[in-house]
């Protein structure tokens, strides 16, 4: 039997049930809100397992499911080596959100990840501390600002509103999901002009580390149309 992660509510849900629908595959949930038992038809052989979108890295990358939808953020940040333990399958066209680094408006010089490391050196120079960068995703920010340089600097973690965090003075600078930018710009900050350190959406995924002996992959995906799909 093929175990089938998803997320297990809100807008995400609804997309990937959609997103399988018009594929010929029928997702639902078969108790209340608070329950998560659900139901696969369609297709033979598969079942499905309601968890968190922070969830589904962690349960493929065990191997306790063998294929997942979540956000490629998710993946990115939640799996080391994330490419050894799961591949892509196919990019699902909703849940885009852009993970980018934003400081204050009124940081006039600042407007790239070289002005970001000038000002943190000088920050460091003046405070007698490195800058800190408020985020939830310490593993992808981390690579970001190595691979260019940065290094007067200090992740602080933060799992509420990231974006208040400058303004309630416990950081200077935040690493957040942003679809919009709505929420930056009523807090006064603004991305930086390289762009975003990671594009993510939703993303079919497929577990390199679940059992896949007696289980029909190929048929699943035949079902979907990814038929031709290189899952190594």
């Amino acid at each position: 039997m093929i175990k089938l992660g998803i997320p297990s509510k809100g807008r995400l849900m609804e997309d990937t049930f959609a997103w399988f629908a018009a594929r010929g595959v029928t997702l639902a949930r078969t108790g209340s809100d608070r329950e998560y038992a659900a139901e696969v038809s369609g297709v033979d052989d598969v079942s499905l397992v309601l968890l968190s979108a922070g969830e589904i890295p962690r349960e493929m990358a065990a191997g306790r499911i063998h294929l997942g939808v979540t956000g490629t953020d998710m993946v990115r940040e939640k799996i080391p080596l994330w490419s050894e333990k799961v591949t892509p399958v196919a990019e699902m066209g909703f849940g885009h959100a852009d993970l980018i680094i934003a400081v204050p408006n009124f940081w006039s010089d600042v407007e790239t990840v070289d002005d970001l490391d000038a000002a943190a050196a000088a920050f460091r120079k003046e405070h007698g501390f490195r800058l800190r960068i408020a985020t939830k995703y310490h593993r992808l920010v981390r690579e970001y600002l190595q691979h260019h340089g940065v290094a007067d600097y200090q992740l602080v973690d933060s799992q509420g509103a990231t974006e208040g965090t400058v303004a309630n003075l416990t950081a200077e600078a935040v690493a957040d999901i942003t679809s919009t930018g709505a929420t930056l710009e009523a807090n006064h900050l603004r991305m930086l002009s390289d762009g975003p350190i990671l594009a993510s959406q939703a993303t079919l995924f497929v577990s390199k580390s679940a059992d896949w002996a007696d289980c029909d992959l190929s048929g699943f995906l035949e079902v979907l149309g990814l038929e031709n799909t290189d899952i190594r």
